[in-house]
């Protein structure tokens, strides 16, 4: 039984590089970048269709299959990897402090960060919650600086789909308009 390593890896570069860009694609449009991810779909399908003819066109070789979904797993792994390099769009971070008078939020503001911050009460009484609005590639930045300042702080982090007004907003649309 003769195995074309040329065909495998053909195969296998074809269908790593469509779910790559499906991967892409997809997380693209959760963030709102409709039209780019729609261009990308256009590439996306076109890979698609080469790779998988290629594929059912050799189905008496089941290498050729295996290959195919080894380049789907690997295409998963390196878009989603790719997407967090990328880190596109905003993530809210819901922090919740037992010290109502925790120095965090002046550490946050002198780092950059817009804080939002209130009373709660909690079980055990008094709390301070915060909330932070933050590029996601800035996220692992305010990991840090929470947990290095209040390591018993409980923390939330979603991505909002909307957001609209606000100082964060206004800072960044001021920066935007200067060029920067």
């Amino acid at each position: 039984m003769h195995i074309d390593i040329g065909m495998l890896t053909l195969i296998f570069v074809i269908n790593f590089a469509y779910i790559t860009l499906n991967t892409l694609r997809f997380l693209l449009v959760m963030r709102g970048y409709r039209y780019f991810a729609a261009f990308m779909s256009v590439v996306e399908i076109t890979i698609y269709v080469l790779g998988l003819s290629l594929v059912l066109n050799r189905l008496d070789k089941p290498i050729n299959l295996i290959v195919y979904a080894l380049g789907y797993g690997v295409g998963v792994y390196v878009g989603m990897m790719l997407e967090d390099k990328l880190a596109l769009g905003y993530t809210m971070i819901s922090v919740i402090l037992p010290d109502p008078k925790s120095p965090l939020p002046g550490v946050l503001r002198s780092n950059g960060f817009g804080v939002t911050q209130h009373v709660a009460y909690g079980l055990e009484g008094e709390r301070l919650a915060l909330e932070i609005l933050a590029p996601r590639k800035n996220e692992r930045r305010l990991y840090d600086l929470i947990k290095d300042t209040a390591p018993n702080a409980f923390i939330i982090a979603y991505e909002p789909r909307y957001i609209s007004g606000g100082f964060w907003l206004k800072r960044v649309k001021r920066r935007n308009a200067r060029g920067k």
